[in-house]
């Protein structure tokens, strides 16, 4: 009896390992959290500053700051390029490019170190509003004609929304509610953050036409990037003794990504033959373009000052 007994207790705890193994491993092939709890939107943005910060002490360098963002120090206690560890970014299209958004409005999820009870007074004093929904309060603040909504996630997360109604900033505490679902997010999220490369600082995923461009494509140097709204990019940075960019697009078809490579090519060729600053002139002669049936992918090595200018205080700031 006791034998079955023994035999029964390694059967369990071998299962249970074997289910915590699968949890760790769908956690680690699942998005970021912070990316997880955006709403649905045309374009992604999520920068990791942890491994960023490490690599650069980009923390340390003296800064000077303008004075809103100074008063926001003084306030609250928190300094962006200090306390920020984890950052995302929705954006979505507006209708009306003129708007008091602009083309673009901002759903956003910061993570880091935050003193919850100086950053509650701070917007207590700046809300015009307040609203409680999903057991949070959630802070409308002006800011140059537009609402900034506001809401404290946790004792280390910030959500923020400028977008023209509260829809955007209900979804994201919504999702917060079901975080723990490791695949959850929005739609595109699931559908492209597979091609995402492992182990990515910094990626985006959405529409050149966003927020500039149109359905006619752009122009550079005289030539036509013929990518329209239809076309996906997704954009990363990786870390390995070297800042290495990667750009794939998905094209609608075959076609579409076989002349966006070539032009592409044809457009570095212009950059060389201009003769760059001598900092950009590595960096053009590392950039490979290759073109995979719907797929067209750029890969280039940056330079270790790109790093600075990313990682640059005014970079890090939520959009207004």
């Amino acid at each position: 009896m006791r034998h079955r007994r023994t035999k029964i207790t390694l059967v369990v705890v071998a299962v249970i390992l074997l289910l915590l193994a699968f949890a760790v491993y769908l956690r680690k092939k699942a998005p970021p959290e912070a990316a997880r709890l955006l709403p649905e939107s045309d374009g992604i943005v999520y920068i990791n500053l942890r491994p960023l910060r490490a690599a650069t002490h980009f923390d340390k360098r003296p800064v000077q700051h303008d004075p809103d963002y100074q008063k926001f120090i003084d306030e609250t206690g928190i300094q962006f390029e200090r306390d920020l560890d984890e950052v995302a970014f929705a954006l979505h299209r507006m209708p009306d490019p003129s708007g008091p958004n602009g083309p673009v409005a901002f759903s956003e999820v910061f993570v880091g170190h935050f003193d919850g009870r100086k950053l509650t007074k701070f917007l207590e004093d700046e809300a015009r509003s307040q609203e409680s929904y999903a057991g949070h309060t959630i802070y409308s603040i002006p800011s140059e004609g537009r609402t900034v909504r506001v809401a404290l996630l946790g004792y280390d997360m910030v959500a923020a929304s400028n977008t023209p109604t509260a829809e955007q900033i209900h979804s994201i505490l919504d999702r917060y509610r079901s975080a723990a679902l490791p695949f959850s997010g929005s739609s595109l999220l699931s559908e492209h953050y597979e091609d995402v490369p492992l182990l990515s600082l910094a990626w985006g995923i959405g529409q050149i036409g966003l927020p500039f461009g149109d359905s006619s494509g752009i122009q550079v140097l005289g030539v036509r990037l013929p990518v329209t709204y239809d076309s996906t990019f997704v954009a990363s940075l990786r870390w390995t003794g070297a800042l290495h960019l990667r750009v794939e697009e998905i094209a609608p078809t075959e076609g579409e990504a076989a002349a966006s490579a070539e032009s592409v090519q044809t457009l570095v060729g212009l950059f060389k033959a201009e003769q760059p600053d001598p900092e950009w002139k590595p960096v053009l002669d590392s950039i490979k373009i290759e073109h995979h049936k719907d797929r067209a992918v750029l890969r280039a090595t940056l330079p270790n000052s790109f790093f600075e200018k990313l990682m640059d205080p005014g970079t890090l700031q939520a959009p207004r």
